[in-house]
């Protein structure tokens, strides 16, 4: 039975004016009246049929509520409610203001409800064309290229920021799921997976402290500036084997960590080296203070051992693949990692087929080795 014709609305004109209005119902039974913003007949009947759809998918506040908020209102709103300290560190608070500042260049006066994926893909595109801006005492200066990971940061925030926006039911999907990155990002979010071998090379090359971190973060998977560096030395537990974590990136992550026998060895030869202060790690420039930058000091160690360069933060990796190669279950390792997204793994499940490639060349290296010495009876055994 067809619906009733007063549930489908209608569109018409007011006396003296051109502009088409619409009237329809929504799921309450209530009369609606707004403006289609057009003198275009073909444009208020899309409007209309927009209204009744999302009426009829339960999205019409939603549908109203966004077409009236530009998005340099939300994004001020975003930056003061859902970036500053304590809901996200501080570093993560400045990195979303330099984004948010080249976002509202291009959609300040743009309507949330009007971002669409095509305007997106559009942006990172210009954005890929420009060059990096340095400000010197004659002016601005023009140097290379934007790098695409700058401009996919830039994406990340806003795909962010439209998620909350959706969550708030001021959108009814989030654009940034159909845009498709313009370039390719070399190796970014494929953490590196560091080897026994080239961990022993790491520490035997790195000063104490760094030497310690490592063997620290692969054997408890701590955060390395948030949870780390910062840490106290009344926050270890050595004799119960833990430490308590009073303030980490997220909820989940404070909490009390246990310790495994080396990561003991690693926290005593540390507190044997710390001096007298409060921090476990204290700052070589500042006693009172503890270390908040490694970046030299950890590149400078790699070049000595011959490692490839990799972030710190892979240590963090390293400690989870390990537990999930050892056959522990991901709702566990998610649990020891303090993660609150299980999703954290579509990265780890990387690094556990990197492990058994390398140990697949491995074993085809010893084959052929074999062979080459004339023992085709034992290659065999060990195929099989």
């Amino acid at each position: 039975m067809p619906r009733a014709l007063k549930y489908d609305g209608v569109v018409y004109r007011r006396n003296g004016t051109a502009i088409w209005w619409i009237r329809y119902r929504d799921r309450n039974g209530n009369a609606r009246r707004e403006s289609s913003q057009s003198a275009d007949w073909h444009e208020a009947q899309k409007k209309l049929r927009d209204r009744l759809q999302a009426r009829d998918d339960n999205v019409l506040e939603v549908t109203r509520k966004g077409e009236t908020l530009a998005y340099g209102q939300w994004a001020d709103f975003f930056l003061e409610n859902y970036s500053r300290p304590p809901v996200r560190a501080e570093k993560t608070h400045a990195t979303n203001g330099r984004c948010v500042k080249h976002l509202k260049l291009a959609f300040a006066n743009c309507r949330l409800a009007d971002l669409t994926a095509d305007a997106i893909e559009l942006y990172l595109r210009d954005r890929l064309r420009q060059r990096v801006r340095i400000k010197s005492q004659r002016g601005y200066r023009e140097t290379n290229l934007l790098k695409p990971t700058t401009v996919h940061q830039e994406f990340r925030v806003l795909r962010r920021m439209l998620n909350i926006a959706v969550r708030k039911k001021l959108l009814a999907a989030n654009p940034c799921s159909g845009v498709e990155f313009p370039v390719a990002l070399k190796g970014l979010f494929r953490p590196h997976y560091v080897t026994w071998s080239e961990q022993q090379r790491i520490e035997s090359h790195a000063p104490g402290y760094l030497a310690n971190i490592v063997r620290i973060i692969t054997e408890t998977g701590l955060r390395f500036y948030k949870e780390l560096t910062p840490m106290r030395k009344d926050n270890v537990d050595l004799a119960n084997a833990v430490v308590w974590i009073p303030d980490s990136k997220t909820p989940n992550g404070i909490a009390e960590v246990p310790l495994t026998p080396l990561a003991v060895q690693a926290f005593q030869r540390q507190f044997a080296i710390s001096g007298d202060g409060p921090f476990l790690f204290p700052s070589d420039l500042n006693p009172s203070g503890h270390h908040k930058n490694l970046r030299k000091a950890w590149k400078r160690t790699l070049f000595r051992a011959k490692v490839t360069y990799f972030r710190i933060y892979d240590l963090r990796s390293t400690y989870a693949t390990r537990l999930s190669a050892g056959g522990v279950a991901d709702e566990w390792v998610t649990q020891m990692l303090r993660q609150g997204d299980a999703q954290v793994f579509k990265k780890y499940s990387q690094m556990k087929l990197q492990m058994k490639r390398e140990a697949l060349e491995k074993i085809n290296r010893q084959v052929n080795e074999m062979q080459v010495l004339g023992a085709p009876a034992l290659c065999t055994a060990i195929i099989q």
